[in-house]
């Protein structure tokens, strides 16, 4: 197959993983691509069910309101999707997994080694290859292959925000109990939907994962954090 050349449109933001959870938010707040299909809204990393397994979701074209604008919404077919993976700890990716749609299906490539790194990609189409059926808003489809499992489809927004009282606290009024805490506050994206793409992947796939980040800065309750890869999303249109 004849290799495709993309570049990148927009990179979500980096965040390190292994037995914790973290999460990168960018909601409709990149001007060049706020409300287009390469719009990065979520990137999540965290250990799976089995321990030695580690899942990572990149969400886009969030938020999507309930009904036909979800059901319409699909996955561009000339956008990859990439999960960078650093598992040397210099914030340069050693790994990528890519992701894109072809008809019916999303197509996944790696772990792999990038043929070339930073903001432009070739599909690695000589990586290991799996694909899974989109799923549709009435049904899910996983596959599960080579130890690793696959899903791509609609999917409730999975991120939390107090928008109406983050507006409250950012006013020049402020309450002054500040925000809310969890039982009281509003979830704003409780009835909104994002386009998922999620990987299962075993840790002997992604190397060992290096030191965390933040014990570079010396402080000492930094300490006893575990090792953590580092994991960031792009999302990358056929130019």
């Amino acid at each position: 197959m004849k290799p495709t050349k993309l570049f990148a449109v927009l990179g979500g933001a980096a965040v390190a993983i292994l037995s914790i959870f973290l999460i990168a938010a960018d909601h409709v707040d990149a001007p060049a691509v706020a409300q287009t299909t390469t719009d990065i809204a979520d990137v999540y990393a965290f250990e799976g069910s089995n321990p030695n397994n580690t899942v990572l979701i990149a969400t886009i074209q969030g938020p999507l309101t309930p009904g036909n604008v979800t059901e319409m919404a699909e996955f561009p077919e000339d956008v990859l999707v990439e999960f960078n993976i650093d598992n040397t700890g210099d914030f340069v990716e050693d790994l990528v997994i890519q992701a894109i749609r072809r008809g019916d299906s999303m197509y996944f490539f790696g772990p792999a080694a990038p043929a070339q790194t930073g903001l432009n990609s070739t599909i690695q189409t000589t990586a290991p290859m799996n694909s899974v059926k989109i799923s549709s808003t009435s049904e899910t489809e996983v596959t599960t292959n080579n130890n690793m499992s696959f899903f791509a489809g609609p999917r409730r927004d999975y991120f939390f925000f107090d928008f109406d009282r983050f507006n409250q606290v950012a006013s020049d009024t402020p309450p002054t109990e500040g925000f809310l805490p969890a039982g009281q506050a509003t979830d704003f994206f409780e009835d909104l939907n994002v386009l998922a793409i999620t990987v299962e992947v075993p840790n002997s796939m992604l190397g060992t994962a290096p030191a965390h980040a933040a014990k570079a800065t010396g402080l000492p309750q930094f300490d006893n954090f575990p090792n953590a890869y580092n994991v960031w999303v792009s999302a990358k249109r056929k130019q």
